[in-house]
């Protein structure tokens, strides 16, 4: 039975976070009232346990963090979700911070830029230019990768496979964005059940991002690129988001195509749950570390 905690979060997200997705509008006014007092700086209980340092990629920043007073053995890159629309939070950092210690893991945190400021070209030459810096650099490097950041990681070594630049050498993806058309039957009948994500607002979030790409290209939706690229993957996905059915198609086809990829479906889980303190989020963030180890 879920805990206690995750029904509390639940109910919040229905009645809060819900209404950005329920419609373009509420997405749009979610967006202009976050935007006041968004802020993708570690929190001070963070900072405390990492030394992280800033620096800036094509005029954006971005963010290395590593445990204090260990020698780092692991290489990660992570890049946070948010719809492409908003900026990292405390639950991102709070993950990243675990990460790090638990793997004595150099965890590399771009901040990209966000829709509808900014479009696709911007964010992918931003992104291109962070991954080639960091898996340029020789040893293995895994990516992780929530929602948005999920979609990203795939695209990401999608294009990588195109242009001949190193792979990761794993990838942890939570609650990926895989077919951001949101067509798929399924998708619909899971809106109802969904206390976070609806179809409306998460449509209108991809197109704010897309601008003239279309919403089937594969660096929107990772389902229709080439699946036969991709190195060992773990993807978690709640079966009470709306990104469900096309997870565990993705899944399915990976496989098919030959490659290694574990699907954790989280029952009766919402988006991302993973990455809040609840204690559904406790076995997943040990799988994590168990197979980034």
């Amino acid at each position: 039975m879920p805990s206690l905690k995750y029904h509390l979060v639940a109910f919040v997200l229905r009645h809060t976070r819900k209404k950005a997705f329920a419609s373009p509008e509420g997405l749009h006014a979610r967006i202009a009232s976050v935007r006041k007092r968004e802020d993708h700086r570690p929190p001070a209980k963070v900072a405390a346990k990492l030394d992280i340092a800033e620096r800036k990629v094509a005029g954006f920043p971005v963010y290395e963090a590593k445990p204090k007073g260990k020698r780092t053995a692991r290489r990660i890159l992570y890049i946070h979700g948010g719809a492409f629309c908003f900026e990292m939070t405390p639950h991102h950092w709070a993950l990243i911070a675990e990460m790090a210690e638990r793997l004595s893991a150099h965890v590399t945190v771009p901040i990209y830029p966000l829709a509808p400021e900014h479009t696709l070209p911007t964010v992918e030459a931003m992104m291109h230019e962070v991954y080639r810096g960091v898996l340029g650099e020789g040893g293995e490097v895994a990516i992780m990768g929530d929602s948005a950041g999920g979609t990203l990681a795939l695209a990401l070594t999608m294009a990588a496979a195109r242009e001949g630049w190193p792979l990761a050498s794993r990838l942890v993806l939570i609650s990926p964005g895989i077919d951001m058309t949101l067509a798929n039957p399924q998708v619909r009948e899971r809106a109802r059940l969904d206390p976070w994500l609806d179809i409306p607002g998460g449509v209108e979030a991809m197109r704010l991002y897309a601008g003239d790409v279309a919403l089937d290209d594969w660096r929107i939706s990772p389902l229709y690129g080439d699946l036969s690229v991709l190195p060992p993957t773990l993807v978690f996905s709640g079966t009470h988001d709306i990104l469900y059915p096309d997870t565990a198609l993705f899944a399915e086809r990976a496989r098919a195509a030959g490659r290694a990829v574990e699907l954790v479906d989280g029952a009766r889980m919402f988006h991302v749950w993973p990455l809040i303190d609840m204690p559904e989020a406790k076995p997943a963030r040990e799988r994590m570390v168990a197979f980034l180890s």
